[in-house]
């Protein structure tokens, strides 16, 4: 039985009731236009982001992004521009890029600024090592965001 067989993500989990968390089953919720997580719980439809040890050793090191995995990426960055638009009450829009290959890049804009960039690479390995380090980042990107917007906000207006 290979680690992907069972559930990394407990259903009780204290980090499924996180804002954030919360948010990213929206927004995976919202990309899943077969309906296919409609009969799945929270718990259940996070845990494909959670990369353990076990599950990093059953992937390729050089591999092509599925659909699943871009779905993924896209609601994470869906996610975190959501947060950072109700943190700051100004639009945040992700903007990406990838190639079949799964490298590209991220840019997450208010108004004129710029408030995340990052370079994507190896992306069919994308997730986190638990609930808690996928929250924590999350808090990290939206803590910096916002506070570009609040020195800049002048430019994050435009």
């Amino acid at each position: 039985m290979s680690d992907w067989d069972q559930m990394v993500v407990e259903k009780d989990d204290p980090a499924l009731a996180s804002p954030f968390i919360t948010e990213m089953l929206r927004q995976i919720r919202a990309v899943d236009s077969y309906g296919i997580w409609d009969k799945s719980e929270g718990y259940e439809i996070i845990d494909p982001y959670i990369l353990t040890k076990e599950r990093k050793r059953q992937m390729p090191v050089i591999g092509d992004p599925d659909e699943e995995v871009v779905a993924r990426i896209k609601s994470w960055y869906n996610a975190l521009a959501t947060s950072i638009e109700a943190k700051t009450g100004l639009m945040a829009v992700p903007l990406i890029n990838l190639t079949y290959e799964g490298f590209g890049r991220v840019i997450i804009a208010v108004g004129k600024l710029i408030v995340f960039d990052k370079n994507l690479r190896d992306v069919h390995r994308f997730g986190f090592k638990s609930l808690d380090h996928m929250q924590q980042e999350a808090e990290k990107i939206v803590a910096r965001a916002a506070a570009l917007i609040e020195d800049h906000r002048d430019v994050a207006k435009l």
